[in-house]
C-alpha cells in the first residue's frame, strides 16, 4: 500500500515522495503517514481496509470543505486498494497544546481559551448550516443518533464497564432505565449533523486556527451531543465556569442559524452529557479492561468528576433510579479513583444557606463533607442598615472582622479541613463539600464561606466553588427577615 501512496502524491504535487513517516492512530486501526516531498511538501497518507469509513471520510471531507469549514482537503484516494492522501494539518492537536500551555495549572490560557471559543462557534456552522445537502446514506456504521445508536451506547457501558469494573447493577432495572433515557433523548430536535466525537484530539490546531479532523462517524443527531462532548472530554479537565462560558458562545453562534428553546437546550444537554460519559467509560473498560491497553484507564477519573458534577448540577434529567445507584458507586469507589496514577484535582463546593430553608443537597454521591453552623457568632442581621445586604458587601464585611471570636472560629475550621486535603488530595479524590449555615443564609455563613474560599484558592491540585444558596437570589436593598440567634 506504501507504493500506492507514493503513486498518489506524485500525481498531485508533481513529484515522488524522499520520506514516509509513520504516525500513530490513537484508538484508530487506520495507519497513517507522513509523506514528504524533496522541496518539503508534505501529505498525510492513510491506509483503511475498511471502504464503508472510509467513504464516510472522503464524502463528508468534500462536503464540508465546499462549505468553507476547516477540514482537510482531499488530494487523491484509491478507494479500492483502501488509501487516500490530505492535507497535512501539523501536528499539534489541541488538547496537546492545552497540556503544553497550560502545565499544572487549572485554568485555561487566554490563547488557547480563544481556539476553544472559534470550536465551539464553528461546531455550529458545522451541524446547521452544512449539515443540508449532506449525504446520510454514507453515514457509518448508522445514519442517525436514534434509540439503536443510543442503546449500542449504554450497553457498551454496560458490558465493558459496569461489569468489568465490577460494580454491582440490576440488569432489568437498569435497562428500563435505559430506556426511558432513551425515551427522553429521542424527544429533542434532531435534524443537524452529529459530529459524534467532537473532542480536543480531533481539533488540530495550525496558525492558531482550529482543524476538524475524525467525523467519519457522523450522522444524524441532536445539537447538544457534540458540546456535551468537547466540554466533558475527560484528560482535557476543563474547569467547570470555562464549560459554561463556552456553551453560552455555542448558544449564541448556533441561535443565530436555527431557533433554539434554551431551557430545554439545558435539559437535553444534560441527558446528552450523561450518555457521552457513559459512552466514553464504556470505551475506556473497553481499551484498559478488555484490551489491556492501560493508559485509557488514565482518563476514569476524570470521568468520575464529570459524573460528580452533572449529579450535583441539576442531577439527571428523567428519574432513573438503578442507573444513579450505578453511578452513584463508581462515584464512592476509591478503587477507581485510584486505577490510573493521575489526578483529576479536588474541587471544593463551598456552599452557605439559612437553618430555615434545610440542610443543603449533596447528589454527588458521596454524602460526606463539612456543614458548619455560624449562629453562635456576633449576627449582623439584627441591624438594619445591614437590611439590604449580604456577608459579601465592605460593611457587613468589617462589622464581623471586629469580633475576634469570628476570627478564631474561622482559624479552627482551617484546622479542621487541612487534614482533610491533604488526604483527599494524597487518594485522589475529586469533590469536597463545605457548607455554612446561619439564621437568614445571607450575613454570617455568607462571609465565611467567602473567608474560606479565599484562603484556598490558588492551591496546587484544588478548584474551588462557591454558591449561596439564599443570598444569590436576595434582591438589593430587601427589608431583612426577623433575625434568630
Amino acid at each position: 500500500m506504501h507504493a500506492r501512496l507514493a503513486e498518489l502524491f506524485a500525481r498531485h504535487f508533481g513529484t515522488p515522495p524522499v520520506e514516509i513517516g509513520e504516525l500513530r492512530a490513537d484508538g484508530s486501526d487506520r495507519k497513517l503517514f507522513r509523506l514528504t516531498a524533496g522541496d518539503g511538501r508534505t501529505a498525510i497518507g492513510v491506509e483503511n481496509s475498511d471502504q464503508d469509513e472510509n467513504a464516510a471520510f472522503l464524502g463528508f471531507s468534500r462536503h464540508f470543505r465546499a462549505a468553507g469549514l476547516p477540514v482537510p482537503e482531499i488530494y487523491a484516494d484509491d478507494r479500492d486498494a483502501g488509501v487516500y492522501l490530505e492535507e497535512d494539518l501539523g501536528d499539534n492537536t489541541l488538547f496537546e497544546l492545552l497540556q503544553k500551555e497550560r502545565g499544572a495549572a487549572p485554568e485555561v490560557p487566554a490563547s488557547i481559551a480563544a481556539i476553544y471559543v472559534k470550536s465551539v462557534r464553528l461546531l455550529a456552522q458545522m451541524q446547521i448550516q452544512a449539515g443540508p445537502g449532506l449525504d446520510y446514506h454514507l453515514c457509518y456504521p448508522h445514519s442517525a443518533f436514534d434509540r439503536r445508536s443510543m442503546s449500542w451506547d449504554l450497553n457498551y457501558f454496560k458490558y465493558y464497564f459496569l461489569k468489568l469494573a465490577h460494580i454491582p447493577f440490576h440488569e432489568q432495572k437498569l435497562e428500563n432505565d435505559f430506556d426511558a433515557l432513551c425515551g427522553f433523548l429521542l424527544q429533542a430536535p434532531a435534524d443537524f449533523f452529529l459530529y459524534r466525537d467532537f473532542q480536543s484530539r480531533n481539533i488540530m490546531v495550525r496558525d492558531g486556527q482550529p482543524w476538524f479532523i475524525d467525523y467519519q462517524g457522523g450522522r444524524r443527531g441532536a445539537l447538544p451531543y457534540d458540546l456535551a462532548s468537547l466540554l466533558l472530554d475527560a484528560k482535557a479537565n476543563l474547569p467547570f465556569d470555562f464549560r459554561d462560558q463556552l456553551k453560552a458562545q455555542y448558544l449564541e453562534a448556533a441561535s443565530a442559524l436555527t431557533p433554539i428553546d434554551r431551557t430545554r437546550f439545558e435539559e437535553f444537554y444534560r441527558g446528552f452529557s450523561l450518555i457521552r460519559i457513559l459512552q466514553a467509560m464504556g470505551a475506556y473498560g473497553y481499551r484498559g479492561f478488555y484490551e489491556r491497553k492501560t493508559h485509557f484507564l488514565q482518563s476514569v477519573p476524570y470521568a468520575i468528576r464529570n459524573l460528580e458534577r452533572l449529579l450535583q448540577d441539576g442531577g439527571l434529567p428523567v428519574a432513573l433510579p438503578a442507573l444513579t445507584e450505578a453511578l452513584q458507586r463508581i462515584v464512592a469507589s476509591t478503587r477507581l479513583r485510584e486505577i490510573a496514577p493521575v489526578s483529576a484535582g479536588l474541587g471544593i463546593r463551598i456552599e452557605s444557606f439559612s437553618y430555615s430553608q434545610g440542610y443543603p443537597v449533596d447528589a454527588s454521591g458521596h454524602g460526606g463533607g463539612f456543614v458548619f453552623d455560624c449562629r453562635a457568632l456576633p449576627n449582623p442581621g439584627r441591624e438594619a442598615r445591614f437590611a439590604g445586604l449580604t456577608g459579601r458587601d465592605p460593611e457587613v464585611i468589617a462589622w464581623l472582622q471586629q469580633y475576634e471570636e469570628v476570627g478564631q472560629f474561622l482559624d479552627r475550621i482551617r484546622g479542621l479541613l487541612e487534614p482533610t486535603l491533604e488526604n483527599y488530595l494524597k487518594r485522589r479524590f475529586t469533590h469536597l463539600a463545605v457548607a455554612f449555615g446561619c439564621t437568614g443564609g445571607r450575613h454570617r455563613s455568607v462571609y465565611c464561606a467567602e473567608t474560606i474560599a479565599r484562603s484556598l484558592r490558588g492551591r496546587p491540585g484544588i478548584t474551588v466553588e462557591v454558591h449561596h444558596r439564599e443570598a444569590d437570589h436576595w434582591p438589593a436593598h430587601a427589608e431583612a427577615p426577623s433575625q434568630g440567634p
